[in-house]
């Protein structure tokens, strides 16, 4: 795992680059909260190629345990990548839903995470 650091507009942001997953279960999330956290980190992109596809099936609860902690944290995650293989209607809802706050984001491009991180 990489962390390679962007500052935009005075605010810190981690990226997380792999050759693996860097999420394969609910702990390796909350391990990943906490390191970037304990770095000073309090905005993280991460790419959806790192995270297990059971993250994206919501009937396992894996992703609304991992994203709450980020919400009471108050880290914004930015989620990077091709969302186009998952295509129920239930994890669509709540992409878009979740596209339509700050605290959690699932976009197409790091230049598009970026942008929307580096907004107060």
């Amino acid at each position: 795992m990489h962390i390679q650091s962007h500052t935009i507009n005075n605010i810190l942001i981690a990226e997380i680059t792999s050759e693996e997953n860097i999420i394969e279960k609910e702990e390796d999330g909350l391990d990943l909260l906490g390191n970037l956290y304990y770095q000073g980190f309090d905005r993280i992109i991460v790419y959806e190629k790192n995270i297990t596809p059971a993250f994206f099936d919501l009937k396992n609860g894996m992703a609304g345990e991992i994203l709450q902690k980020f919400s009471n944290y108050r880290v914004r995650l930015a989620i990077v990548g091709d969302f186009s293989a998952y295509t129920g209607k239930s994890i669509t809802d709540f992409m878009y839903e979740s596209n339509q706050g700050k605290q959690v984001n699932f976009l197409k491009s790091l230049e598009e995470a970026l942008g929307k991180l580096s907004i107060g």
